[in-house]
């Protein structure tokens, strides 16, 4: 099947890829009046009475179209199609070159006003209203995709627009030692000066767990301590004591009894 581009009806190459980025199945397309603000389109002179300018209901598809060039490169451009829901046959096309060609209404999220262009280059401007805001908003989304691939930037410039098919591979580096190489690893503590232990805890590693043998008798725990009856009757004992004389004590006190 050939392949035919939407904005200009002109067949594509037979390595063409197109891919639908976004598509509604219902879409109100409204004959708009000039813009009278420089602030921007309001949707409710639209739908005033009784939608009287609304036009038909569409379908809207958002299509990316990719034609390989030369230099492994390929040009993308991308195109918002409004087409009749029942045969899918085109009513109107925009090439989606700048950011301008979509502009959103100030009263509502789900209107927007799109500059279509027909044969011959002649332009006109339509309005189109989703039912749901949830399809206004991923269509706001796919929009802003494109603009990021195409390189289209907010003041309106249009750049980018060959984008490389394919990566440069990644280069394998070798880490492998080869012949007669040798590594040097390097010891972070060598060199470094050790910190002074304490000595409660040098002194309890050299005892090591050592423990004190039990007192005799086979019991661990200590004697009791005397009562205070006892430790009264023992001082009074040692007070009643008297005192031993030298000569009890084995010392002679006779004529080398003192020294001179």
């Amino acid at each position: 099947m050939e392949t035919i581009d939407p904005s200009t009806g002109r067949p594509l190459p037979p390595d063409a890829i197109q891919r639908i980025l976004f598509i509604a199945p219902s879409v109100h397309v409204y004959n708009i009046p000039p813009l009278t603000s420089t602030k921007g389109y309001v949707a409710a002179s639209w739908t005033a009475d009784n939608n009287k300018r609304q036009i038909f209901t569409a379908r809207l598809r958002v299509l990316e179209t990719a034609v390989p060039a030369a230099n492994n490169e390929e040009t993308v451009k991308t195109d918002i199609l409004l087409e009749d829901p029942s045969n899918g046959q085109l009513f109107a096309a925009a090439p989606y070159n700048v950011p301008a060609v979509v502009e959103q209404v100030l009263d509502s999220s789900r209107f927007f006003a799109v500059r279509v262009q027909g044969e011959g280059g002649r332009k006109a401007v339509l309005g189109i209203g989703f039912e749901e805001r949830g399809e206004a908003f991923d269509f706001s989304v796919a929009l802003q995709e494109v603009r990021k691939t195409l390189g289209i930037e907010d003041n309106g410039k249009y750049g980018g627009k060959k984008v490389q098919k394919e990566e440069k591979p990644e280069v394998k580096r070798d880490f492998s030692l080869k012949e007669g190489e040798t590594i040097t690893v390097n010891i972070g503590g060598k060199g470094r000066r050790s910190l002074p232990k304490m000595e409660e805890s040098s002194s309890s590693s050299q005892l090591g767990g050592f423990s004190l043998p039990p007192p005799p008798g086979g019991s661990s725990f200590l004697p009791p301590p005397p009562s205070s009856s006892e430790a009264k009757a023992q001082k009074r004992l040692s007070r009643n004591m008297e005192t031993p004389k030298p000569e009890d004590l084995g010392f002679d006190d006779g004529e080398f009894g003192e020294f001179q």
